[in-house]
């Protein structure tokens, strides 16, 4: 590898956000063998273009710098670990399910605390920024979306990108680097087997930390809510181990047939392997993403199985695109929550500002990515069996 290339060294990057943030204390040291492991697999698998290296090499030391800057103000505001994330309902499902929608359309109810984009990218305010005005943390959340727009190929006929709307909580699991995350932007395979077989424990004690500093953040800013909405096809993989750090949480499961699922999956976590590698393959990332997924859903289906089924309140995709709205009384109902007037307002408002035929359509074939659709149904044939057919 050329010397003049990004390096992916472990003590460089440390040492480069150990400079950068001013402060030396990571706190727990649960990160450095998963990162030690993704830093392997990206130099040694993923075939990063400069720009891809480049690109992340930034993300692990700006990942670094928040976990540094995370650790001071916890120990700084003790009171933060007073939070309570009580009762979280948590969005659960395939990609390309309806999940984004739903936690938008819950997080137009003020009843709900969400994680903004914005919040989950930056969590931690930036030097000489106060907790009750976090204008320069939206302000680079804005110009990172309109950057990742403009880079990364159909994004915006794939993903509804919005600094400033509710989003997934997996950039806040990626602070521990138990995280899916690095899988969607380069062919790291050996880490993501190797990430598997770990207990994904610190990953979710991380995100519960990072809700409570959230939570404390929004409620000085006058933000007040009861329960959080939280959602990422993330939790397909580790339900169990989220009931576990959460022992409250409900979960609505969004169901919808693999076969139109998961070749629109893959299409978008591609455009993410191509901003990162001149080489990407489709066909790898195919395959990838159906053994991780199907994997994924048979571990969903047995934590379900094993006495948590009451917890799951399941939504057909097909229920969600033709009437959101009746979907949402039947999630009210389930956690016994009044679906009140000024909520349906919102979530209508929400409706009539996001309409999908406001953005391009998102073309793909099975084909592009190695898939049949004899295949995909044998894959996920236990699954359909229970949940489609």
């Amino acid at each position: 590898m050329a010397n003049d290339l990004p390096d992916l060294d472990f003590d460089s990057i440390l040492a480069d956000a150990v400079a950068r943030a001013g402060l030396d204390d990571f706190g727990r040291a649960s990160f450095r063998e998963p990162l030690s492991q993704l830093l392997k697999g990206l130099r040694e698998e993923a075939n990063l273009s400069a720009t891809g290296r480049a690109i992340q090499r930034e993300r692990i030391v700006s990942i670094l710098v928040t976990n540094l800057q995370f650790e001071s103000f916890w120990q700084r505001f003790p009171e933060i670990a007073d939070e309570t994330i009580k009762e979280p309902l948590v969005i659960i499902g395939f990609g390309r399910t309806g999940t984004t929608m739903l936690q938008r359309l819950l997080a137009a109810d003020p009843r709900f605390y969400s994680t903004l984009w914005w919040e989950a990218r930056f969590p931690v305010p930036f030097p000489g920024e106060s907790v009750e005005k976090p204008d320069q943390r939206i302000q680079a959340a804005l110009d990172e979306v309109a950057m990742m727009y403009e880079t990364v190929p159909n994004l915006e006929a794939i993903h509804p990108m919005d600094a400033m709307q509710a989003d997934e909580e997996i950039l806040l699991l990626e602070q521990s680097f138990y995280s899916t995350t690095p899988e969607s932007f380069a062919k790291i395979t050996a880490f993501s087997a190797w990430l598997d077989a770990q207990d994904q424990t610190p990953g979710y004690e991380m995100l519960k930390r990072l809700l409570q500093f959230l939570q404390w953040q929004k409620r000085r800013r006058g933000v007040t809510g009861d329960r959080w909405v939280l959602k990422s096809p993330h939790h397909i993989h580790y339900s169990n181990v989220l009931i576990d750090v959460f022992p409250d949480a409900r979960f609505v499961q969004t169901h919808r047939d693999p076969v139109e699922v998961m070749p629109s999956w893959a299409s978008l976590n591609f455009s993410l392997w191509q901003q990162n590698s001149d080489v990407a393959d489709p066909l790898a990332c195919g395959m990838h993403w159906n053994a991780k997924m199907s994997e994924g859903m048979l571990r969903c289906m047995r934590t379900r199985d094993a006495g948590h089924d009451d917890r799951f309140l399941d939504v057909d995709f097909r229920n969600t695109a033709r009437d959101p709205m009746v979907v949402l009384t039947l999630i009210y109902e389930f956690i016994d929550w009044e679906h009140t007037e000024k909520a349906r307002a919102a979530q209508q408002s929400w409706l009539a500002d996001n309409r999908r035929d406001l953005r391009p359509p998102h073309d793909y074939t099975l084909e592009m990515f190695g898939y049949t659709e004899e295949g995909l149904k044998e894959t996920y044939r236990q699954y359909r069996e229970r949940f489609i057919l």
